[in-house]
């Protein structure tokens, strides 16, 4: 399994940007592909992106298209998410996750919370 530890969270204004980070450890990261997900207080976990082994296959959330990007670097260990043009409603914890075993996001970090004030 592979380690996962997300930063960048913070307390940003409606309109700023922000870049999340995702380090991974343990078995090959560049194995697996990834993917963000947030939680808000009182609503269930909400894809937000996804990224393929080499970075060439992107997948985005309705509600973050247009103004997120996920991006890799493989030599790093690590996956990104720009997030620009954020509203108070893209409070959450974000997570980042590693799709193990083909079909099912085996490996979770522990999150970072993502506030927006208007």
């Amino acid at each position: 399994q592979v380690q996962l530890v997300e930063s960048g969270g913070g307390l940003v204004q409606a309109g700023d940007s922000l870049r999340l980070s995702c380090a991974a450890s343990g078995r090959a990261f560049s194995s697996y592909p990834m993917g963000w997900f947030r939680q808000a207080p009182g609503k269930e976990r909400e894809f937000v992106a996804y990224i393929n082994l080499n970075g060439g296959t992107t997948y985005y959330g309705d509600a973050v298209k247009g103004r997120f990007t996920i991006s890799r670097d493989n030599a790093k260990n690590t996956v990104y998410l720009q997030m620009n043009s954020l509203k108070p409603e893209d409070t959450a914890v974000y997570y980042c996750a590693a799709l193990t075993d083909g079909s099912s996001w085996g490996s979770w970090g522990q999150g970072t919370q993502v506030t927006v004030s208007s």
